[in-house]
């Protein structure tokens, strides 16, 4: 049986674990060791290392034949020294993965004016987190290329699920635009990036990026509406982008400057992908039912 290391052991990677297991033996590298408990009961092997120590990660070398590389980058800079310590520990083994898939962001677009984007859109990345991600990217691509390891990236956009909902975010009268000033915005359900990880194990491409989207085409205010609508709550007030600028955090301000609709028709050509939740409607009506029980 092959081994599989998951490195960033969140919500995602929480949501892929069954699929895994019978397959590969699984290891989750943790840096919490109030962590091992939920990883062990649920048939993973825990392993204590932090991607911001590099001498803590010796005990990876060698181990995997696969890595799933979840792991938020390094929180400043423009090199996301987190995989660079990654894939120097990988690198030390006696022997190397086969394969490895990393969960990007489409931020790495950057502002597309609303165009729908394919893969094949240069990255042009606004935030600083983007600039990390699109650092991470080139240096897995590098490696996949140097040392013959069949690297796959996932880009994915907003990350949902019923526990992801901004249920909370309405009930405290968060602002949206108008739709005039409003921007397109992407979504994926946790379940179906967990369910596009195991695709990409088993059909991503070599050096190969995938836009982890639904099918859905979306502006920032009608999601909010959306989610209102179906949970009784009140819609989010709307403002106009002057407005925004003087009331809205630059951080909410940074999501409100990007738009783009991401083609999404690689996933289902080469990875075979069916979405459980094609629509974003799908999923927020399974929360609601999921609350309602």
């Amino acid at each position: 049986m092959q081994k599989l290391l998951i490195v960033g052991c969140g919500d995602v990677a929480r949501r892929t674990l069954p699929r895994l297991l019978g397959h590969y033996r699984v290891f989750a590298l943790l840096r919490d060791p109030a962590q091992f408990a939920f990883w062990r009961d649920h048939g993973a092997s825990p392993l204590l290392a932090d991607l911001d120590r590099a001498s803590s990660l010796k005990r990876i070398a060698g181990l995997a034949d696969i890595v799933l590389h979840f792991a938020p980058p390094s929180e400043r800079g423009t090199v996301d020294t987190r995989t660079r310590k990654l894939l120097a520990a990988l690198t030390r083994g006696k022997s190397l993965p086969q394969r490895l898939i990393y969960i990007s962001t489409s931020g790495v677009y950057g502002d597309c004016a609303g165009a729908r984007i394919d893969e094949t859109r240069p990255p042009r990345p606004n935030t600083a987190r983007a600039v990390r991600r699109v650092d991470a990217e080139n240096q897995l691509r590098r490696f996949g290329c140097r040392h013959g390891v069949c690297v796959s990236i996932l880009r994915a956009p907003g990350i949902y699920a019923a526990e992801r909902l901004p249920i909370e975010r309405l009930r405290q009268g968060v602002k949206a635009l108008r739709s005039e000033d409003d921007v397109f915005t992407n979504h994926i359900h946790a379940d179906d990036l967990a369910m596009l990880t195991c695709a990409a194990l088993r059909y991503g491409r070599a050096n190969r990026c995938y836009n982890a989207s639904d099918d859905s085409a979306m502006k920032m205010g009608a999601y909010f509406d959306l989610v209102a609508d179906r949970f009784s709550l009140p819609r989010a007030p709307r403002i106009g982008r002057s407005a925004a600028q003087q009331e809205m955090s630059p951080i909410q301000l940074s999501f409100m400057s990007e738009s783009r609709r991401l083609d999404n028709r690689r996933i289902k050509k080469e990875l075979r992908a069916q979405l459980r939740y094609p629509q974003v409607a799908d999923g927020v009506n399974a929360a609601w039912l999921e609350r309602k029980q």
